[in-house]
């Protein structure tokens, strides 16, 4: 069984504009990046998890506008289904995002997205606290972008060292980072993170790390704490799927990240 743990979508009207602008950040910052897989449709994504055998998924809506995140939430809790979990979003400038992550939590959705790059704060700032604070309240998991992004290629929001220190002043907290702790910031995730307690997905690292970084940070920090995500589409499932079936890992390794971490994560 796989969930993929980090994937996109967009309410229909939107969909093939903010895929197409979101392509052309891309383009422009220089990464080599395959072809979205999808044109960021619901319906385009429940066909490629089929096509990709994943059994289910988990969709990361991002507000990127304070007014975003009331909309942004009631959609995700149209779209949630047995098969398609998703998180809601708030952002750190709305007034009432503390109130927001209450609503989040009655609408039965799963955990809160937030975007250090597109949101515009760093991943430590005393002003995400309360919000950190507020989600550990309600039991809500947080999953942060972390590492690079070809949204502002000059400076990373939220680094491995960052993350540290909100692990640090916020414990309590469920924290996932995405991009295995900071995309393309390995190396520092294995010196800052690694047997920490917080979880780190596999989103997108397929082809970025090797194959022997990827098992060392795995084996390493405790394959209790790896969620298989794959950044659909900006990566296939199928790209972290084939990591995770050719490294040398354990049936139970494979079976606690492909399924079972998130599974309890869910409370699936």
């Amino acid at each position: 069984m796989y969930i993929d743990f980090h994937t996109h979508a967009f309410a229909d009207a939107i969909a093939e504009r903010a895929i197409s602008k979101l392509e052309n950040t891309l383009i422009e910052s220089g990464l080599d990046s395959p072809p979205p897989a999808t044109r960021g449709t619901v319906r385009e994504l429940a066909e490629k998890l089929d096509e990709w055998g994943i059994d289910k998924a988990v969709i990361l809506p991002i507000a990127t506008k304070p007014s975003q995140q009331t909309v942004i939430n009631n959609w995700a809790k149209e779209i949630q289904s047995d098969r398609l979990c998703c998180f809601g979003s708030v952002h750190p400038e709305a007034e009432d995002a503390l109130e927001e992550l209450e609503r989040i939590k009655s609408l039965g959705l799963k955990g809160v997205k937030l975007h250090p790059d597109y949101q515009g704060f760093y991943a430590d700032e005393e002003r995400l606290f309360p919000i950190y604070r507020k989600c550990a309240e309600l039991g809500l998991p947080v999953i942060l972008h972390a590492g690079l992004d070809a949204m502002s290629m000059d400076c990373i929001h939220c680094t491995p060292q960052m993350s540290a220190r909100v692990l640090e002043a916020v414990p309590e907290m469920t924290l996932i980072l995405a991009h295995l702790g900071g995309n393309f910031c390995w190396n520092d995730v294995e010196k800052y993170l690694v047997g920490k307690n917080v979880y780190l997905d596999t989103a997108y690292i397929e082809g970025n790390i090797s194959d022997e970084q990827a098992l060392r940070i795995f084996r390493n920090h405790g394959t209790d704490k790896i969620l298989f995500a794959s950044d659909c589409p900006w990566h296939p499932s199928c790209r972290e799927r084939s990591l995770i079936e050719r490294l040398p890992l354990t049936e139970t390794e494979r079976e606690n990240i492909s399924h079972k971490n998130a599974e309890r994560l869910l409370g699936l």
